[in-house]
């Protein structure tokens, strides 16, 4: 590992650098990542047939999510899973699954009895449906008349099926999403043709705070029906809680609008002071009445329980709603893994979710302050710092061209063994019409502190050379991107 420098390096100066781009046809990162499959501009540019997408009658390719993009572009660079620990995967929305301090251990075996050979209901195993319910009501609606049942919950195999059965069920109305959010979103918006996607821009400057008073006039003015948000949010690391995210709930149930909350990072709250660790945040402690608040919540253990290779989570909201999920689900996915559904069950005791909750905050919590010491001194001061989630929303605005994009960003930290995010793929847009140069989201990458301390340091020791090479002028930047593994296109580093 490189030493970390101790004093802020000076201003970068690119005596090299590329032109001033402003248009994707200028910039080859930008060029291979139109060539992929289901990423042409729509409605912005002539339209051309690419024979990758073509190859079957009727078939329309949706375009990959960033996770699947950028690890293609990884693997045509070099990177393998099977030797994955060469590189410094900073780019996959997955926390560490090891052991971390004081953490409850996790199963290293399950029980399968022969009754979980058979299929489990599309609404999931009761008995893990009751140990949600009861777990929310512990933690979260003590004292409240309503309760959640087993009734009020489905299981399902991982976030983005819990999210496609909602979408399945959602008639001909106007939905309210907002950039930059969840990367996925833009495949739901897009695939299914019912939801019209009404998007809603997220400032800076006012550090990605979702105006819920501006909510409530587009509800009356737009006629949305549906919001769809991740809280806390992914990429920004902000979060809605107390007294804002009552109000949010509030006007779901004054105004009959489906609010429908991916509450994946919930636990990932970084409190200040040391009575708020253990304390987590759901919109589950501000509904009235379980069965008839418009509320949906979508969570599960692949990140809180730092489990994602289980792919158990779950959708929670009205009874009625439950009934729809069962009936989607039945030609959508067909349902969760049964027999990891049975050794899910004792995970979700109260008891030993207060302990993996203390330990997730406290290590998470320093992976955060130190990659945000460490990007600070290497001059990439993050604006709006996270509170929540494993996430560093990084501006490049202030590095000379090409560097300050997220795909040549993201391309020239391929060439160090670095994978991140490019902001882009946050900027949901299921129509695929804006120039990306356009978008507000072009000059931003996301980073990931989910992985192991020693895997950051290694992506940012890469970062460090790149912004090195960048301030001594001793390599060009924003070309030579090998576009697959057999491409002949050289990865050397130009002088």
């Amino acid at each position: 590992m490189s030493a970390t420098p101790t004093n802020r390096p000076p201003p970068l100066n690119l005596k090299h650098a590329m032109k001033n781009i402003k248009h994707e046809s200028d910039s080859e990162a930008h060029r291979i990542f139109r060539e992929y499959a289901g990423h042409a501009p729509r409605g912005l540019l002539p339209q051309t047939v690419n024979p990758d997408e073509e190859t079957v009658p009727g078939i329309q390719h949706p375009g990959s999510t960033g996770v699947i993009y950028c690890s293609d572009r990884a693997m045509a660079n070099g990177f393998s899973y099977a030797s994955s620990h060469e590189w410094a995967n900073l780019g996959q929305g997955a926390p560490e699954v090891g052991q971390i301090p004081d953490s409850p251990e996790k199963p290293q075996t399950i029980s399968v009895p022969v009754d979980s050979l058979e299929y489990a209901p599309t609404t999931g195993v009761k008995a893990l449906r009751e140990a949600v319910a009861n777990l929310y009501n512990y933690t979260y609606r003590k004292g409240k008349a309503s309760q959640y049942t087993y009734e009020n919950v489905c299981i399902v195999p991982g976030g983005r099926a819990g999210l496609s059965r909602v979408a399945a069920v959602i008639g001909d109305v106007y939905t309210s999403y907002q950039v930059p959010d969840y990367t996925a979103y833009d495949q739901v918006l897009g695939a299914f043709k019912r939801l019209v996607p009404v998007p809603t821009t997220l400032e800076a400057e006012d550090n990605y705070h979702l105006n819920i008073q501006q909510t409530r006039k587009d509800i009356r003015t737009q006629g949305l029906q549906v919001i769809l948000a991740s809280n806390p949010r992914n990429p920004t690391g902000q979060v809605i809680r107390d007294g804002e995210l009552k109000e949010l709930v509030e006007l779901a149930r004054d105004t009959t609008t489906t609010l429908v909350l991916d509450e994946f990072y919930s636990w990932y709250i970084y409190p200040e002071k040391e009575e708020d660790y253990g304390k987590s945040v759901s919109c589950a402690e501000f509904i009235d009445d379980v069965n008839s608040d418009p509320v949906v919540i979508v969570d599960g253990l692949t990140k809180n329980w730092r489990l994602p290779g289980w792919r158990v989570c779950w959708v929670m909201g009205p009874k009625n709603l439950i009934t729809a999920l069962s009936q989607s689900g039945s030609f959508l996915d067909g349902g969760a893994n049964h027999p990891l559904q049975l050794a899910a069950i004792p995970l979700l005791d109260p008891e030993r979710v207060l302990v993996e909750k203390l330990s997730l905050q406290r290590h998470f919590k320093h992976k955060r302050d130190h990659v945000l010491k460490r990007l600070e001194q290497l001059g990439l001061k993050v604006k709006v710092p996270p509170q929540a989630t494993f996430y560093i929303w990084l501006d490049l605005a202030d590095l000379p061209p090409p560097l300050n994009n997220g795909l040549t960003f993201f391309e020239e930290l391929l060439k160090e063994k670095t994978i991140v995010i490019p902001g882009i793929f946050f900027d949901i847009n299921p129509s695929h019409r804006r120039n990306l140069f356009l978008s507000p989201c072009h000059h931003f990458v996301r980073l990931s502190f989910g992985p192991p301390l020693e895997d950051l340091d290694k992506g940012l020791d890469a970062m460090s050379r790149v912004l090195r090479n960048a301030r001594q002028g001793t390599r060009h930047f924003g070309h030579s991107y090998k576009k697959s593994i057999d491409s002949p296109t050289a990865l050397s580093h130009h002088i």
